[in-house]
């Protein structure tokens, strides 16, 4: 990134940069007075190619600008008249491959503050559910939840990125951007809520579906849009495909989060979460339209949950799990959120659960199912079929915890794949992880009773124990907070406790007697995966102090063997 310097004239700023050829520059600015407009001057190699204005002075405004030829480009704009939030730039014919450039951010929407980080985190902004994901043209693809000008949620754009192993991602342009009325004031008032994305029929590029919320609006607040990109770099103005909730069966104002898969009778299904007076709803949708563009229309309910207090279901997701989507034997998965959930027995907030049965396009037939994270900080999470194998990722935070008054820079989960084996569902991080490996940073100290330093706190720890269940207790050193993970008669549990915070909720998978554990310690989060997956713990650490140390406080016999890896992203790749 591109530092300011601070020109002759006090309040003169210029960003600099080596552009290419044929240059995209995305900037969002905003005048600081009603008296004149915020303006910012393009010069490239010394000569003035063009400028920019606005004149909202109370949200930024989104201005692209193509510099047509390459060279030293200078972007110039005066502080007493403008604000700058975010600069970037990039290459319409390499940003697949290449991802944008940022200029600038300033202090309210920087990134955080973790060089050592190795999970995805937006280049600025605010982050939380992810949307669309999947894979498109050949590249995983993940958008997400987005406000480019602060760290506190506000009006909903979509980011997006790429990858080809989802652990190394490059950042995209802003992909999907909310009604100019929205974003001319940063009142909250709604947005480009969560949604999902299929690959377009017969023709390179995607179509997205996403709800779209505006508070005041009557009498519908959410209503689902659709869009297309045959670029996969900007969507097309979306299109209104269900302006009404389903009547009759006394819904809330809620009703979100499509998601968009092909059903075993070859239709094209959308999942969208609500909430009746009976509790949490998932209602089914279908069209006989190959390209899923028109023609939706309410089948029924598909899930009726009514424990856990009143709790709206979001960001829906129905995969096949075991064979082919048109399989009469294929297992599905349908996991969901629930918003305002509340497990009494443990204080946890905010669940999300896998429900695993046979899906015939019309009914869920249920089996089992079980809860995807003990730790809750995996929440909205999105799943798809990935060459025969599902991979899911979620949003690594839980909106207990989240305010509107403080600043909450926060992650997605490491990515992970759903497994069913017998009447249990594995999520395993994905294989790639271990390309994280850095080097071995101990093999015998640790369960030897001493205590491990972790240098900048991005670890995995691999524990095989004596036997199933077999007892044991780590502790972690943290300068802020309390922090272990530990296997006892009651389960699988990670112990946590922020400064200040008498009592908080009891992360346990009760009833676990797992053998291995694999925990990824990162800056801001800890994941504890066990026996493969069958149980997962996911819990946000308050503030960006690296965890510093790990040691046995109980169980030391328990432990078979104890492997300490030091991780790094090779950001490179």
């Amino acid at each position: 990134m591109a530092n300011d310097i601070l020109q002759a004239d006090e309040t003169l700023r210029t960003l600099r940069a080596e552009v290419p050829v044929s240059a995209t520059l995305h900037v969002w600015l905003k005048a600081t007075g009603s008296d004149e407009p915020g303006t910012m001057a393009f010069i490239l190699d010394g000569e003035k190619i063009g400028d920019v204005s606005v004149s909202n002075c109370e949200e930024y405004v989104f201005r692209p600008f193509v510099a047509v030829s390459g060279g030293n480009l200078s972007c110039v704009y005066d502080t007493a008249t403008t604000a700058v939030s975010v600069a970037y730039f990039f290459n319409a014919a390499e940003v697949v491959d290449k991802g944008i450039t940022v200029m600038h951010t300033s202090v309210a929407n920087a990134p955080a503050p973790v060089p050592h980080g190795y999970h995805f985190r937006p280049p600025f902004g605010w982050m939380n559910d992810p949307n669309g994901f999947g894979r498109f043209d050949g590249r995983p693809h993940l958008f997400y939840q987005h406000y480019s000008h602060g760290l506190r949620w506000n009006t909903m754009h979509w980011g997006h990125a790429i990858s080809t192993d989802y652990i190394h991602w490059h950042h995209m342009p802003i992909f999907l951007f909310p009604s100019e009325d929205l974003t001319a004031r940063p009142d909250r008032r709604g947005g480009a809520f969560s949604g999902s994305a299929i690959p377009l029929e017969n023709a390179a590029g995607i179509r997205v579906f996403f709800t779209e919320q505006v508070s005041e609006r009557i009498p519908e607040t959410q209503i689902q849009l659709t869009a297309t990109s045959h670029n996969i770099i900007t969507a097309s103005q979306a299109e209104v495909i269900l302006a009404n909730r389903p009547s009759g069966l006394g819904l809330t104002l809620d009703f979100r989060d499509p998601y968009v898969v092909k059903g075993p009778d070859g239709l094209w299904k959308m999942v969208l979460g609500s909430l009746s007076h009976q509790g949490g709803v998932i209602l089914l949708y279908e069209t006989d339209d190959p390209a899923a563009a028109t023609g939706w229309r309410f089948v029924g309910t598909l899930l009726l949950e009514d424990r856990f207090g009143t709790a709206v279901i979001e960001c829906p997701c129905l995969i096949p799990l075991d064979g082919p989507v048109e399989g009469a034997e294929t297992r599905w998965a349908l996991i969901y959120g629930l918003m305002n959930s509340l497990e009494t027995k443990t204080g946890r907030k905010n669940l999300t659960l896998i429900i695993v049965g046979r899906f015939d396009g019309v009914r869920f037939h249920r089996e089992f199912e079980q809860e995807l994270d003990f730790g809750t900080d995996n929440y909205a999470f999105q799943a798809f079929v990935d060459q025969d194998t599902a991979v899911g990722i979620g949003w690594l935070a839980n909106w207990a915890d989240v305010s509107h008054t403080i600043d909450f820079p926060t992650a997605m989960t490491l990515p992970r794949n759903l497994l069913l084996r017998g009447n249990e569902v594995l999520t395993p991080p994905v294989p790639a992880v271990e390309t994280l490996r850095a080097g071995m940073i101990d093999d015998s100290r640790l369960m030897a009773g001493e205590t491990v330093a972790l240098d900048n706190g991005a670890v995995e720890i691999v524990l095989d124990l004596t036997g199933p269940g077999a007892a044991v207790e780590l502790a972690f050193g943290h300068p802020l907070v309390t922090l272990g993970v530990g296997v006892n008669e009651e389960g699988l549990l990670i112990s946590y406790a922020a400064p200040g915070q008498e009592q908080g909720p009891r992360y346990i998978a009760t009833g676990a007697k797992p053998q291995n554990l694999r925990i990824f310690l990162d800056v801001g989060s800890i994941e504890v995966f066990a026996d493969g997956g069958r149980w997962a713990g996911t819990k946000r650490i308050e503030g960006f102090e690296p965890l510093q140390s790990v040691r046995v406080v109980s169980g030391v016999r328990a432990i078979r063997s104890a492997r300490v890896y030091a991780l790094k992203l090779n950001r490179a790749t």
